[in-house]
């Protein structure tokens, strides 16, 4: 025979095992923006999608933390950016997205664009390490791009037009 305190116990177990589940739905829901695509060999990737109207948030933000120092591995304004946490801390901050720390799967989130269709808040990605998609920036406009390049240095406005990035230069994607 089951004690009333026993059947109150339970019952708050319950309750509890419920909210958690009812949380970690939440949680899945947050994530609506996200699209399956398929590729070859049957490999998913998923797409982000972010609202249209942050696109001059996004570009605003990159742009104050011009003259952050360059860290590798860093994704804070107070310990320094390399070039993937920057695009990772500017779209957590002004989008909520929740972005990998890493250039090419960055590029696997994003959808690609023509470079003569270019928008502010989309990415540009360059081969620097004899490897794709090894650096990005964000895109300004006017031919311009936010990034932080390198190590000893710090984050910077550059040229797509610029002879080092302009031969580096390996395409553009979003998430708009």
């Amino acid at each position: 025979m089951e004690t009333p305190e026993l059947g109150r116990q339970a019952r708050s177990y319950s309750l509890l095992l419920m909210a958690m589940v009812l949380a970690l739905l939440a949680g899945c829901a947050t994530q609506s923006g996200l699209k399956s695509s398929s590729r070859s060999g049957g490999y998913t990737s998923r797409h982000i999608v972010i609202d249209s109207a942050k696109r001059n948030d996004v570009a605003l933000t990159a742009m104050g933390l011009l003259g952050t120092r360059y860290r590798y591995g860093g994704s804070s304004p107070n310990t320094g950016f390399d070039c993937s946490g920057l695009i990772q801390y500017v779209f957590e901050n002004v989008a909520n997205a929740q972005l990998p720390h890493n250039t090419a799967e960055i590029a696997q989130v994003s959808r690609p664009v023509p470079r003569s269709k270019l928008s502010v808040g989309d990415f540009v990605f360059f081969n620097t390490l004899n490897s794709p998609y090894s650096h990005m920036g964000i895109y300004i406009g006017d031919g311009q791009f936010v990034n932080a390049p390198s190590t000893g240095g710090h984050v910077r406005i550059d040229a797509l037009s610029s002879s080092y990035f302009a031969k580096r230069y390996e395409g553009a994607r979003t998430l708009f």
